[in-house]
């Protein structure tokens, strides 16, 4: 009986998460929304079942319960942290999450340099008729003023590679329980980002091309354009780590919340260094600079 009675205890239903739901929800309304936003702003309808969805309500609804749902689920599983619920094996599982989070990234970005690199290799190509009118036959297409490598996206370059010194810092000061360090490391990490984001946006103004109407605006604004929205986040997710290390949540053994945001911001390093040796430098030779 008493046998019986210890097997009761070590077993016990765990309340489930609305988390997962919400967030399931989020990314279905955002998803239609995101179509049906962009049907708006080129003026035609976005029609489901006799409704008409062509409107940016259902996008900031979507994106609205996004975001509650990540407050709320990485709060939640930092309070499971500090109440001791991350043992070894749960702490092996979040490690093998962000792995692939990271991994599914990666992919992400693989579609929109494969993307850049099928209309620059084939511009040409005889059966991509459409792709030969727009593009000239060559790449840059004709009339097409680039940006200088060597200014605004070397900056970015030197600004990132000094923020992925600074956030290897931090992560050494953590785990020399060096509070100071720490603090001081990721406070840095977080202004260089922030700069970043500010020196694209000035770069973005004053771009000689656009989005729209130019293949190659097109493939440059998608791949530099999604790495910066992967800075913001990643700035902010550094951000959340600095303002807990402030608050001395973190510890030589228990950091991992910082470690996953020091692995992201390196993902995001290490794309640039691609995005800046093929797009920037590659896939703008040969054609004239904008002054």
């Amino acid at each position: 009986m008493a046998e019986t009675h210890q097997k009761k205890h070590d077993y016990h239903i765990i309340d489930p998460s609305p988390w997962p739901l919400l967030a399931s929800i989020g990314a279905f309304v955002i998803t239609f929304g995101g179509v049906g936003y962009m049907r708006y702003l080129h003026g035609s309808e976005f029609k489901i079942f006799g409704l008409n969805l062509a409107t940016p309500w259902l996008f900031f609804i979507g994106l609205a319960i996004v975001i509650y749902t990540m407050i709320g689920w990485w709060a939640d599983t930092i309070k499971e942290g500090r109440e001791g619920h991350h043992t070894r094996v749960v702490s092996l599982h979040l490690r093998y999450g962000m792995i692939m989070f990271i991994a599914s990234e990666v992919m992400f970005f693989v579609a929109w340099f494969w993307a850049f690199f099928d209309a620059s290799l084939f511009a040409n190509e005889a059966i991509q008729a459409s792709r030969v009118t727009a593009t000239g036959g060559q790449w840059p297409p004709k009339g097409i003023e680039v940006l200088d490598p060597w200014h605004l996206p070397l900056y970015n370059t030197i600004i990132l590679l000094l923020s992925g010194t600074c956030v290897t810092w931090a992560h050494h000061a953590v785990l020399h329980n060096d509070r100071k360090g720490l603090i001081n490391g990721l406070a840095l990490t977080v202004a260089l980002g922030v700069f970043f984001s500010f020196v694209q946006a000035y770069e973005y103004a004053y771009a000689p091309f656009a989005f729209k109407n130019s293949i190659y605006g097109a493939t440059f604004f998608m791949a530099t354009g999604f790495h910066g929205f992967h800075v913001l986040i990643g700035t902010i997710f550094l951000l959340v780590c600095l303002i807990r290390a402030m608050n001395g949540s973190f510890t030589p053994q228990k950091h991992f919340g910082f470690e996953a945001a020091a692995w992201y911001w390196h993902f995001v390093d290490v794309v640039w260094l691609f995005l800046f040796f093929t797009i920037y430098i590659w896939g703008g030779w040969g054609a004239p600079l904008a002054h």
